[in-house]
C-alpha cells in the first residue's frame, strides 16, 4: 500500500479523512491561495486543490496525495475564509436569505505512476434570513473564522441554513468523501480492499 498524505492544514479535512480508517499523514502544502483576476469560484477551488496535491506529491513521489479546497460562490463571486469577526459578519449579512453554492474541489496525485485527477462537488445551500442579533450570537459562539463563508455546518452553523442540496454529504464540511473513495481507488488505493490495513494519522 503506498503512503497516503493529506496536503492540508485543515483539522476538518483531517477529521473527515479519518472516517475511512486508512493510515495517513498530514503535510502543509504551502500554496498561495490568492485568486487570479476574474477567476471563477469553481475554477479557483479546482486549481488550488490540484496545486496543493502537486506541491506535496513532488516531495513524496511514491505517495498518494490528496488536496482539497473550498470556495463559497455567491452569484459568481468567491467568498473564502473570513479570518476575523468583522469579515465574517459581513459575509453572513450578504448571504442572508440567499442561495450559495459551496464549490469543494478534490485532487489526487501520485507522481510515480503519473496519476492525476481532479473532481468538484457542488453543494447548494439556502441561508435563512438572518438579523444582526442572530449573526452576532452565532459568530461569538462558534468563531468560524477558518470556514469558507463563515458557515460551520457541522455545528451551530446548521441553524443558519434552510436547505442543503448535495450528492456528496461531507463536501460542505470540506472533503467530499464519496469522490475521495472514487479517486483513491483510481490511484490504486481501494478503501474497501481487505489488503488495506486500518491505521491512524501521524
Amino acid at each position: 500500500m503506498p503512503p497516503l498524505i493529506l496536503a492540508s492544514t485543515s483539522r476538518y479535512r483531517r477529521e473527515l479523512l479519518q472516517r475511512l480508517r486508512l493510515p495517513f499523514s498530514v503535510e502543509p502544502p504551502g500554496v498561495d491561495e490568492t485568486a487570479r483576476a476574474a477567476e471563477a469560484p469553481s475554477a479557483l477551488a479546482r486549481r488550488l486543490a490540484l496545486e496543493k496535491a502537486r506541491a506535496v506529491a513532488r516531495r513524496h513521489p511514491g505517495a498518494v496525495v490528496i488536496g482539497s479546497d473550498q470556495v463559497a460562490d455567491l452569484d459568481g463571486q468567491a467568498i473564502g475564509k473570513p479570518g476575523d469577526h468583522d469579515r465574517a459578519r459581513e459575509q453572513l449579512r450578504r448571504m442572508s436569505g440567499r442561495m450559495v453554492v459551496f464549490q469543494t474541489a478534490l485532487a489526487v496525485v501520485r507522481v510515480d505512476t503519473g496519476f492525476e485527477a481532479v473532481d468538484l462537488a457542488q453543494v447548494r445551500v439556502r441561508f435563512r434570513v438572518l438579523d444582526d442579533a442572530r449573526i452576532e450570537h452565532y459568530l461569538r459562539t462558534e468563531q468560524p473564522y477558518d470556514c469558507a463563508g463563515s458557515a460551520r455546518s457541522e455545528a451551530l452553523g446548521i441553524a443558519l441554513l434552510e436547505s442543503i442540496d448535495s450528492d456528496d454529504p461531507t463536501a460542505l464540511v470540506g472533503l467530499p468523501l464519496i469522490r475521495t473513495c472514487t479517486l483513491l481507488a483510481a490511484a490504486g488505493l481501494d478503501v474497501l480492499s481487505p489488503s488495506v490495513s486500518e491505521g491512524h494519522t501521524s
